[in-house]
């Protein structure tokens, strides 16, 4: 098998359907895990895992990864949406060389408009600093995520980001895989676009200091 898309899911949130509506119809060479903290629900007729475990994301994450059967894992977060050909490129990116791929980002209309400066600066600093986020669906070789110890599950949030730069530490290359990822932005209209803004600065900093610092390889 090809590929596991991984999408971690909050306890009580629904099943992302138009987000499985897009990853399906590949047959044997994308297997989708549910990572959840709730019972698994029967889903009849689709190509679809679901793991439980404790709650925690980057703990939901390496519980599915656990079972993955893909030579390549692609973490998509179950509030993203995908384009018509989003699967085809992730599947042309995971046939070559390894690296660390990532999607561009855009904010869904959800949320305040001024969370398109936020799309920008991502954009910007995954190309000029090699720094993604896990809301732009980082994908990478099996091997090399058991290799890094997959995600630290003591990190409330930013499990994602210092898994890249962990990774960028070890060897790995970052690239760009193409498609354009949009994801909700809520956060900013709930929490209010500056203070979240500011918070996720300063928690970037906090977590690219601790990362390097530890380098946590096995």
């Amino acid at each position: 098998m090809q590929l596991s898309v991984i999408v971690p899911m909050a306890p009580a949130e629904n099943i992302p359907e138009p987000l499985l509506a897009s990853l399906a119809g590949h047959g044997d060479s994308v297997q989708i895990i549910l990572a959840r903290t709730d019972p698994p629900s029967y889903r009849p007729g689709e190509p679809l895992c679901e793991v439980r475990s404790a709650p925690g994301r980057g703990r939901q994450q390496n519980a599915a990864a656990a079972v993955a059967k893909g030579r390549w894992l692609w973490f998509v977060h179950a509030d993203s949406a995908l384009p018509v050909s989003a699967l085809e490129q992730v599947l042309a990116f995971a046939s070559g060389q390894d690296a660390l791929g990532y999607c561009r980002l855009r904010f869904a209309s959800d949320g305040p408009i001024l969370a398109s400066l936020n799309a920008f600066g991502a954009n910007l600093r995954s190309r000029w600093l090699d720094l993604p986020y896990g809301d732009q669906g980082l994908c990478l070789p099996s091997s090399w995520f058991r290799r890094l110890g997959g995600f630290r599950q003591d990190l409330h949030r930013g499990e994602d980001l210092d898994l890249v730069v962990r990774a960028r530490r070890a060897g790995l290359p970052l690239r760009c895989m193409g498609p354009t990822l949009t994801t909700s932005a809520r956060r900013y209209r709930q929490h209010g676009w500056l203070r979240t803004t500011l918070q996720h600065q300063v928690s970037a900093v906090r977590l690219i200091y601790q990362a390097r610092k530890s380098q946590q390889l096995p």
